[in-house]
């Protein structure tokens, strides 16, 4: 029998708090790695590891948040804690894989293909044992065109993430890319669920164990989301960190060029006072005067 699948069973707030929530560990992840590149003397792998647990962790959020509202109309589902944890820890350890690779390598092609492709298969990874570690009263089936495609699309959306961290430097920038990021790990998600199918059990007693969703992720979802939100005050209270190697390099090459400017005419030598007097000593008979006399 097959069972009749929902994945928006609470409308549209499941999925565009997934959707907030993977563009806030990808904006902090992305800020993070560009912070370990634009300052050599900072710790790179602190903000490099810190840029992957965040990464790492919104995508793991936005994946369980999307889960809540998953549901089969004829079986309770159920979910176990061991291979929801060991899928966050997947997240986190291959995701920071491909980001200390990419911060250690640069923006080359061969590195951001190799950093990219372990990425995404880390994310795709993430997605497929969190979703084993769901039970119900059946069985969980996929059209394997279908996983290809959502595999493709969390490889293409690390490569770009990645170039991302390493290629761009702008405040507002990166918060586009990290717009993109949310959309390409969110269609990833949605895709690899559209490949589901349920096939029931004909018995109908409750042979599986484990949590209720609302009893399980509510809670565990508390831990990364504080997480995230203690990288968002580290992100704001870093001003090199928001304002990006571009605006900051950019002001002070404007200061130093003016200030180099008002010098020159305020301290002529002598020589220049007798052979070619400037405007501003024929203007200032007075001061001529005055420093001949000293």
């Amino acid at each position: 029998m097959q069972g009749t699948i929902d994945g928006f069973s609470y409308g549209f707030v499941t999925p565009v708090a997934a959707y907030v929530m993977a563009c806030l560990g990808s904006a902090l992840g992305l800020r993070c790695v560009v912070r370990s590149l634009l300052n050599q003397e900072s710790w790179k792998p602190g903000w490099l590891a810190l840029g992957a647990a965040a990464i790492g962790c919104g995508i793991w959020t936005m994946h369980f948040i999307a889960m809540i509202g998953f549901q089969v109309e004829e079986t309770a589902v159920r979910y176990d804690v061991e291979l929801t944890v060991t899928s966050l820890a997947v997240a986190i350890v291959v995701v920071g894989i491909g980001v200390f690779v990419v911060g250690y390598r640069g923006a080359t092609p061969a590195a951001l293909s190799v950093a990219g492709t372990i990425t995404g298969l880390g994310v795709a990874a993430m997605h497929y044992l969190g979703m084993a570690a769901l039970h119900l009263n059946g069985e969980i089936h996929y059209a394997m065109v279908t996983v290809a495609l959502s595999v493709v699309i969390a490889v293409v959306a690390a490569t770009a993430a990645l170039w991302a961290a390493v290629s761009i430097r702008g405040f507002l920038t990166s918060l586009g890319a990290s717009l993109v990021m949310g959309v390409a790990v969110s269609g990833m998600h949605y895709t690899g669920m559209a490949a589901v199918s349920v096939h029931l059990h004909d018995s109908g007693g409750t042979t599986w164990a484990g949590d209720s969703p609302t009893s399980l992720l509510l809670p565990m979802l508390i831990g990364p989301a504080i997480f995230l939100l203690l990288a968002a005050v580290v992100v704001m209270f870093d001003p090199l960190l928001v304002l990006g190697d571009g605006e900051w390099g950019g002001k002070g090459a404007q200061q130093q060029p003016a200030q180099d400017t008002r010098q020159i005419p305020r301290q002529p030598s002598a020589r220049q006072g007798k052979e070619q007097p400037s405007p501003g000593w024929q203007q200032n008979p007075t001061s001529t005067r005055t420093d001949l006399r000293l």
